[in-house]
């Protein structure tokens, strides 16, 4: 009842009005019937009923709520005192709004990405499984599908497990569509069950689809659904052409899941892609395993068991490379498990952001009461308690921040619609969502940040005792000594909070520009790469391969503008591709259990010319090595280094299992030793060989990459290269048409991205920063104009007054510095995982920093103290 009289208070109070002038008319015609004239009975009327409005406000406070109707005649009074300084309000609110908006947006992607749980039943119980590394180190590493099917029948602790593999199809154009590469999951027919997920239209995988022989079925995303087949339901039970095979659609996948990614578009049953053999090997790791834990048993007592099996499955076949153990991390976690510190980064950053906004409207109302210390005085003098102008210094800091804090949640709303489209690589991304938590975050952030930004200039405005604050407002020489103090201890804080920002965004963008400056090992200027991949169906043969490849580079390399080209499987940078275990049989046998491992890679005689990789130590390929009987291998300097050390590896041997060899092992000859290229950027040098693609049986020589090295202007060959595939087969789509350029900078979109990102916080901090320098020493100059006026008169130099002013204003810069640098020292190593060749104590980046804030700082000093020597001392006397 009080509240709605609070809410409906004019309507009240009319009510009240009409009701009290009613007895007022009533007593005056009671006084006017016994003989009193009009005037004298109204008058009597009046002093009989007393005055009518204490008597509506009486009845008011005794029926509504006097806390709240306080409160909001403190923020209508609020509300007209910052409308007479619209300026300030506009810049107080932006800066707010710009720290609220850009952590209501981290706060979104993180909430979304790493602490809300996943769209699964009982999301808590999913883990995902991998097999630990044979060295005993803690990786996680994809599965032997041998060892899935002996977790799957001798564990006890999961309710359901299921296998998965990535896959890419050429998807077969219908009517006047045209052929496309899709990326797709292999996976086993549990996968559904084990996440809880129900198809939206049709059904999902059987135990029978999930067989060798079976008819080939498949399930499409919701995204290929709209965009390939127009959301037609009629597309269940008609067929798709995968790889020129036909697979029966029998369903369609919820539009919220994006498993294991979003940009897989296609599911197919596990068994039915999958070799007999690789599913059996405990040796082939190729896989990933999702799993749901029972209720009753603990993560603990689950791994413990898995890892005693591992174990003995690992003591079974010593001579190939089986995992001696398994790993297991909430699923939760395997997806977002990139993305967390770069996130958490980001999120930290941006509340230095938020805290310096805070500093920065504390700054502003530190001033703003300095110049309202009369008025507050007076109205002290007055009877006004602390209590009440504490109260409305308070709300005018909660209106600036509620209104930052509503433009904040647009902005932000806007900056997280950004990050979706820039980083479309993000887990769980279609979850991503400004929702009720979202919102709730921001209304706290909004209370806690008017707190932090208006306590302390309302404790500031209202701690002065009466006759000091009005003796005090009476001059302007020695004035406030302790709101100075104030004001140059927030713009220490906000100086610090500066510096470890700029020296953050200082070493993530140091360790971009190291990363992309890395030495691939090859030239990458004017090349050209685009990928294909040859289907069985219609390439069932070597002979047929090998005629396809060999056209295909023939008509290239006749294309004008052309300079080489080549094949292989992946170029560097591109990847990690595949290894594979060999033994050297020159060399002693290695202790049983022990394997050694190198990266390979399918090529053409051509490619390495191509690339410009050199050649260290013996010969090419030639172009007559094509045949499967051809057993040739070429090795990078680093295998060389690390299995031939002191030795020359021509005409060593390396030795590969092949089952179908009759002795099950194939040996090739070492012919050649080239320039050491990396697999991805960042990373460490690792062993690689190389065999040719026509004769490859180590790898898939199915699935390639085109390279093309171009005089000049490499893009143009982009679109007449892939109108040239599709006249060789115009069934056969090509995927990720890419320079070498764009493939480092892909490589590098993440740390690009990360340093980007800080460094547009470090700006906007350092620009909030100098602006509050510039106000203080504005401000000290204003208080001391009295005292410098005086100091001059007395034969003070104006150089000595531009030291002085200064010296004040250099001094909290200084110690905002000192503590930034000790602050900085202590998080860099928060970054060292984040870093790229570069040290978290880099000294050019400390030192950059610190030169840095020293020329803005003196550049948002040298106004101030260059007016303050500027001063007419008769001038700043008679204001005195």
């Amino acid at each position: 009842m009080s509240l709605r009289r609070f809410v409906l208070r004019r309507r009240w109070d009319e009510e009240r009005s009409r009701e009290l002038e009613a007895h007022i008319d009533h007593l005056t015609d009671l006084h006017e019937a016994q003989g009193m004239n009009r005037g004298e009975a109204r008058r009597q009327a009046y002093l009989r009923l007393g005055n009518p409005t204490r008597i509506r406000e009486d009845l008011y406070e005794m029926n509504t709520l006097t806390l709240l109707d306080s409160l909001w005649r403190d923020f209508r009074y609020a509300v007209r005192t910052l409308s007479r300084t619209p300026f300030f309000a506009a810049i107080a609110i932006l800066v707010m709004a710009l720290g609220i908006g850009a952590n209501s947006s981290l706060f979104t992607v993180v909430r979304s990405v790493l602490l809300k749980p996943l769209p699964f039943p009982e999301s808590e119980r999913l883990v995902s499984l991998y097999g630990r590394s044979i060295k005993g180190e803690t990786v996680y590493n994809v599965v032997a599908s041998g060892d899935f099917r002996s977790w799957q029948k001798q564990t006890h602790g999961f309710e359901s497990m299921a296998i998965w593999k990535n896959q890419r199809f050429n998807l077969s154009g219908q009517g006047n569509q045209m052929p496309e590469v899709v990326n797709a999951i292999a996976s086993s027919w549990e996968l559904l069950a084990t996440l809880g997920v129900q198809p939206a239209l049709g059904r999902g995988f059987t135990a029978e689809d999930d067989q060798v022989q079976a008819a080939p079925a498949a399930m499409l995303t919701w995204s290929l659904f709209e965009r390939r087949f127009g959301a037609d339901p009629s597309i269940l039970g008609r067929t798709v052409l995968l790889d020129a095979k036909s697979y029966t659609v029998v369903g369609v996948l919820p539009k919220w899941l994006a498993y294991p990614d979003v940009r897989t578009q296609l599911w197919v049953p596990y068994y039915h892609v999958v070799s007999r053999d690789d599913a059996e090997s405990h040796g082939n790791h190729m896989s990933s395993v999702v799993a749901r834990l029972k209720r009753d048993v603990t993560p603990q007592a689950a791994i413990q068991e898995l890892n005693a099996l591992q174990e003995r499955i690992h003591q079974q076949y010593l001579t190939i490379p089986v995992s001696n153990g398994a790993d297991m991390r909430p699923l939760l976690e395997d997806l977002s498990g990139n993305f967390k510190q770069p996130l958490y980064v980001l999120l930290a950053a941006v509340g230095c952001v938020l805290l310096i906004a805070c500093l920065n409207v504390a700054s502003l109302l530190v001033a703003r009461t300095a110049s309202r210390r009369r008025e507050v005085a007076i109205r002290a003098a007055l009877g006004g308690t602390r209590w009440r102008l504490l109260r409305e210094h308070m709300m005018e800091s909660l209106v600036i921040c509620g209104a930052g804090g509503a433009l904040g949640l647009v902005l932000g709303s806007w900056a997280t619609t950004w990050l979706q489209s820039e980083r479309k690589d993000l887990p769980q991304i279609n979850a991503i969502t400004v929702d009720l938590p979202v919102i709730l975050f921001v209304l706290g952030i909004t209370a806690l940040t008017a707190g932090i930004a208006g306590l302390l200039p309302a404790l500031s405005a209202t701690s002065e005792k009466v006759m000091d604050a009005l003796k005090d407002a009476s001059r302007s020489m020695g004035a406030s000594r302790a709101r100075t103090t104030l004001r140059k201890s927030l713009l220490a804080v906000e100086v610090a909070l500066t510096v470890m920002l700029l020296v953050g965004a200082g070493l993530l963008l140091k360790g971009f520009l190291h990363l992309r400056g890395v030495d691939l090992g090859c030239e990458t200027d004017n090349i050209l790469t685009m990928r294909y991949a040859l289907p069985k169906s219609g390439y069932g043969d070597q002979d047929r391969l090998t005629a396809f490849h060999a056209s295909l580079l023939g008509r290239v390399r006749q294309m004008p503008g052309v300079e080489s080209a080549s094949l292989v499987s992946v170029v560097p940078g591109g990847g990690y591709w595949g290894d594979n275990m060999f033994e050297i049989p020159e060399h002693p046998p290695l202790a049983q259990g022990d394997h050694v491992f190198a990266l390979f890679r399918s090529i053409d005689p051509a490619y390495f010319r191509t690339m410009r990789i050199p050649l260290k130590k013996g010969r090419f390929f030639r172009d007559d090595e094509r045949t499967t009987h051809t057993r040739v291998v070429i090795i990078n300097e680093q295998m060389a280094s690390q299995h031939f050390p002191g030795e020359d590896p021509l005409g060593k041997h390396l030795r590969f299992l092949d089952d179908s060899e009759p002795n099950g092992q194939k040996d090739y000859e070492i012919v050649g030793v080239v320039g050491n290229t990396r697999h991805r950027l960042g990373a460490d040098l690792k062993s690689m060989m190389f065999f040719p693609v026509y004769a490859d049986t180590q790898g898939d020589n199915r699935s390639v990459t085109l390279v093309i090295r171009a005089r000049h202007n490499v893009e143009s060959l982009a679109l007449p290269v892939q109108k040239l595939v599709t006249q060789i087969d115009p069934n056969l789509p090509v995927s990720d048409v890419l320079t070498m350029t764009q493939i480092i900078g892909e490589s590098t979109t993440t740390a690009s991205f990360n340093a980007i990102l800080v460094l547009a916080f470090a700006v906007l901090s350092l620009l909030l920063a100098s602006v509050g320098l510039y106000g203080v020493l504005s401000y000290l100059v204003a208080q001391r104009s009295g005292e410098i006026g005086i100091r001059v008169a007395l034969g003070a130099g104006r150089q000595q007054v531009l030291s002085l002013v200064l010296i004040d204003g250099l001094g909290p810069a200084a110690m905002g510095l000192a503590l930034g640098l000790v602050g900085s020292l202590a998080g860099a190593r928060l970054l060292q995982s984040m870093l790229y060749g570069v040290s978290p104590f880099d000294s050019a980046v400390f030192g950059g920093v610190v030169l840095l804030l020293a020329m803005v700082s003196f550049a948002a000093s040298a106004a101030p103290a260059w007016r303050a020597s500027r001063l007419d001392p008769l001038r700043a006397l008679r204001m005195e």
